[in-house]
């Protein structure tokens, strides 16, 4: 199984999902390593980039870096959300080429239009998955991003807004109408969040109405599940999210299902080595404060199911340093043995 993305070929169609404060930097290139052959930044918001180049030269970058790309992370995507379609297609614009303040690194090989965040801070302003409401609106966006750049414009999306508006597949053939390379769609509602179940029937309806690659995502926590999407749906690859969380090594997991190759599973030591090589590359990048406090959640995630984990989080969650993380860890692996 290939999939095409403009110039890129990705073997088994393995991506990582956008996470808002979780696919940074350092766990992209983690993920990387283990298998993901293709990464979407965080979520940025193409008003806010739009004005924060038309802002002072002196005044501080805050949105700008969330786009950059380094070799670690390629092939990878800029994922923008917004309702607008002119500050949507100025913002693609300016990441597709690079021709914005603070710019470094490489360029994006694909632009993501987020359809499917189903936060209500970003729902609230007609964003993310408010879309699925507003189908005509919400091509126009494709349209605008799609004639200001050359790259692949993809789109992720949900199986509808709400119960009464399953709509995924009339929405999914829109986007392909306006000029969508490709579409990723999770199998819940917005109102559903990430409860019950991700409903794969969603994302084979999708794939039936489209002639574009549909990626699959929703509650791909192991190779089974992996197996299961892709053999119930048709899907063209899939976009596994929060089972990589504290879990990087599913990518391995999954290409050893795909290739038919055995898989042993990391240890205990294995797993915490990781995070704290994660750790460190997030404090190298955000500094002592800040990397601390962001690596606290990924550390935690990488304890669950040891012995002591629920201890081993509470401590994590008050750590100072990644010494302190360290002595969690030995505490927690004496623990195991």
């Amino acid at each position: 199984m290939a999939l095409q993305i403009g110039d890129v070929t990705l073997r088994h169609g393995l991506m990582l999902a956008p996470m808002a404060g979780v696919t940074d930097a350092s766990f992209r290139a983690i993920c990387r390593r283990m298998g993901a052959e293709y990464t979407v930044s965080e979520m940025v918001s193409a008003k806010a980039l739009c004005y924060e180049q038309r802002g002072r030269a002196s005044a501080p970058l805050r949105t700008a870096p969330l786009a950059k790309i380094e070799p670690a992370d390629a092939p990878m995507a800029v994922q923008l959300f917004g309702s607008e379609p002119d500050f949507m297609a100025e913002a693609a614009a300016l990441l597709a080429c690079g021709a914005y303040r603070g710019f470094a690194g490489l360029l994006p090989v694909a632009i993501d239009i987020n359809m499917g965040c189903p936060v209500a801070k970003v729902v609230s302003c007609g964003e993310g998955a408010a879309l699925m409401r507003e189908p005509e609106k919400a091509a126009a966006i494709v349209r605008a991003v799609k004639r200001a750049v050359s790259i692949p414009v993809t789109v992720k999306m949900r199986a509808g807004f709400d119960a009464a508006h399953r709509n995924a597949p009339e929405f999914a053939k829109r986007m392909e109408e306006a000029g969508a390379d490709l579409v990723t769609v999770h199998g819940r509602t917005r109102d559903q969040f990430y409860a019950p179940t991700s409903d794969n029937t969603v994302v084979a309806a999708v794939k039936k109405a489209v002639g574009i690659p549909v990626v699959g995502n929703g509650d791909i926590f192991t190779a089974d599940d992996a197996a299961h999407i892709l053999a119930e749906t048709g899907c063209d690859g899939i976009m596994p999210a929060r089972g990589t969380l504290g879990n990087p090594f599913l990518f391995a997991e999954i290409v050893a299902m795909l290739e038919h190759k055995p898989y042993t599973p990391p240890t205990p030591a294995e797993r915490l080595q990781t995070a704290l090589a994660q750790a460190a590359d997030m404090v190298a990048r955000k500094g002592d404060r800040v990397g601390i406090t962001e690596a606290r959640k990924h550390m935690a995630w990488y304890c669950r199911g040891l012995h002591g984990a629920a201890t081993a989080r509470d401590a994590l969650m008050r750590a100072e340093s990644l010494d302190d993380f360290r002595r969690v860890f030995e505490a927690l692996l004496e623990k195991a043995e």
